[in-house]
C-alpha cells in the first residue's frame, strides 16, 4: 500500500521571504470549521480555475467546511506583496479578492493561461511573481527594515527610530506596505514568535515573556484578540483550530480553500476600511 502524500506541502521561494505552497483537498471535507491566524503576510492563490489574493488579516479568518478546494500559491513576505500587485495592502486588509477585480481582465486571462498551460502551478505562480519583481523592483528598503525590525521584537518607537522614520511616516508606510499600522503588526508577529515557541515545547509563560509579552495574561488576552480562542483550545489535539494553525504557513491552505468554495470572493468577508487610523 503506498504512502498517502501530504495534503499541505510548501516550500522556500526563490523571491526572498516567500513560501510556495499547496493544498490537495480531500475527497470528503472534514465537518469542523478551520480558523487562519494573521501572520502579517499576504497570498496569491491559484484555485477552482481563479486567482485570488488573500490580503493581510487583522484577525482570525474563518474557513467553512465546505469552502476547501486543491490550490496551489505564494505566499509574500510582509510588504512585498502590494509592490508585486500595485495595490496598497491597506485596501486589502480583512479582505479576499479576485486578481480580476485588482488587474486588467486581459493580464489576469494571460497569467490564467500561463498556469492552466504549467505542469507544475506552483511553480509556474513562483516564476511569475519573479518576472514581476524584476518589472517592479524589490520593496522599499525601509519597508524591509521596519518588518525585519519589529519581527526581532522591537518597539514601534524604536523602529521609527531605527529606520529614520517619524511615527507619522512609519505610520503611512506601514498602512500601504503592511495593511495596518506598525503596532498592529507587531502584535501579529509578537504572537506568531510566541506560538512557534511553545510548539517547541516552551511552557505558556516563558514562551509569553520570550516573545516580548508582559506574563502569560498578556499572552491570553493577545490570543483571544488577534485569534479569537484561547492557548489551550489553539494547542488541544484534534481541536479544528489548533490543526489549522499548527503549521502556522499551513493555516493558509483554508484560505485558498474559502476562496474556492464561495461564489464570490468578496461576499463572506468584509471590505476593507481603508481607514488611515487602524494602528
Amino acid at each position: 500500500m503506498s504512502e498517502e502524500r501530504p495534503r499541505y506541502q510548501e516550500r522556500p521561494s526563490r523571491l526572498p521571504g516567500a513560501v510556495v505552497w499547496t493544498w490537495d483537498a480531500p475527497d470528503r471535507p472534514p465537518r469542523e470549521p478551520r480558523s487562519v491566524l494573521p501572520d502579517g503576510c499576504m497570498d496569491l492563490i491559484r484555485t477552482g480555475g481563479r486567482l485570488v489574493v488573500a490580503g493581510p488579516d487583522t484577525h482570525a479568518f474563518q474557513v467553512a467546511p465546505g469552502d476547501r478546494g486543491s490550490c496551489a500559491a505564494i505566499r509574500f513576505a510582509p510588504g512585498t506583496a502590494p509592490v508585486l500587485l500595485g495595490v496598497p495592502a491597506h485596501e486589502l486588509r480583512d479582505h479576499r479578492a479576485e486578481l480580476a477585480d485588482l488587474w486588467p481582465a486581459a493580464a489576469v486571462r494571460r497569467l490564467t493561461e500561463r498556469l492552466d498551460e504549467a505542469a507544475d502551478p506552483a511553480a509556474a505562480l513562483e516564476r511569475f511573481a519573479l518576472d514581476r519583481i524584476a518589472e517592479t523592483g524589490p520593496p522599499d528598503p525601509r519597508t524591509v527594515a521596519v518588518a525585519e525590525a519589529l519581527r526581532r521584537g522591537g518597539s514601534v518607537a524604536a523602529t521609527a527610530a531605527e529606520t529614520g522614520l517619524g511615527a507619522r511616516r512609519l505610520h503611512r508606510l506601514s498602512l500601504a506596505a503592511f495593511g495596518y499600522g506598525p503596532k498592529t503588526l507587531a502584535r501579529i508577529l509578537r504572537l506568531q514568535r510566541a506560538l512557534a515557541l511553545i510548539r517547541t515545547g516552551l511552557p505558556y509563560a516563558e514562551a509569553a515573556c520570550a516573545a516580548g509579552c508582559t506574563d502569560q495574561a498578556h499572552l491570553a488576552r493577545e490570543m483571544r484578540a488577534l485569534a479569537g480562542t484561547t492557548l489551550g483550545a489553539y494547542f488541544s489535539p484534534g481541536d479544528p483550530v489548533g490543526v489549522a494553525g499548527a503549521a502556522g504557513a499551513a493555516g493558509a491552505a483554508g484560505v485558498a480553500g474559502a476562496a474556492a468554495g464561495e461564489a464570490g470572493a468578496n461576499s463572506e468577508t468584509p471590505h476593507p476600511s481603508g481607514s488611515s487610523t487602524t494602528a
